[in-house]
């Protein structure tokens, strides 16, 4: 079946009630409207996708998307628009869906400061065990920042990951920052 997301000021919504939930119980894609923290992943609503969803669907499973009158948005059109809201859109995405095809459910992680929350198994199966923040290669960061940064993750039970991102290859590190007591 095929599911089409409206595109409008920023969100990308699913108006089938039936069928955009199954992108949740698929891959805990996107976010079902009117309920905060879905219980079960069965459920009637629309869903609402991040821009690093719309565009991982678009490319990996045929998501349609289009405009409030019906036109197809491609693939460039995304990032362009995304790049309108998102700083760095394109290293931040590219370390989004290599999380996404290693098995991971990356979340936003704006609550911790951070890029991405991420689960192994899905939102309400488990606890996010990672928090992903994502840079420039040739970015840095200040001790303070990581010091802050290692200070929260070891407080709520997290383990902070810097992914660095080459701008011209976007190959990515991952470094594994780990609090000692």
């Amino acid at each position: 079946m095929e599911k089409t997301a409206i595109y409008a000021g920023g969100f990308f919504i699913l108006l089938d009630e039936e069928n955009g939930p199954m992108l949740y119980r698929e891959g805990f894609y996107g976010k079902p409207l009117g309920i905060d923290k879905p219980k079960t992943p069965i459920f009637k609503a629309k869903m609402i996708l991040s821009f690093y969803e719309a565009l991982y669907l678009k490319r990996k499973k045929g998501l349609k998307v289009v405009d409030s009158l019906g036109n197809e948005i491609t693939e460039e059109e995304i990032i362009k628009e995304a790049n309108n809201y998102i700083d760095n859109f394109d290293i931040k995405y590219s370390v989004y869906e290599d999380l996404r095809n290693k098995g991971y459910i990356p979340k936003p992680g704006m609550k911790y400061g951070v890029t991405y929350l991420v689960y192994e198994y899905g939102p309400g199966i488990d606890h996010a065990p990672f928090l992903v923040h994502v840079i420039k290669q040739a970015e840095s960061m200040e001790v303070l920042e990581i010091l802050r940064a290692g200070r929260l993750s070891h407080s709520v039970k997290k383990r902070l990951i810097i992914a660095t991102v080459d701008p011209k290859s976007y190959r990515i590190n991952y470094y594994l920052f780990k609090w000692f007591e």
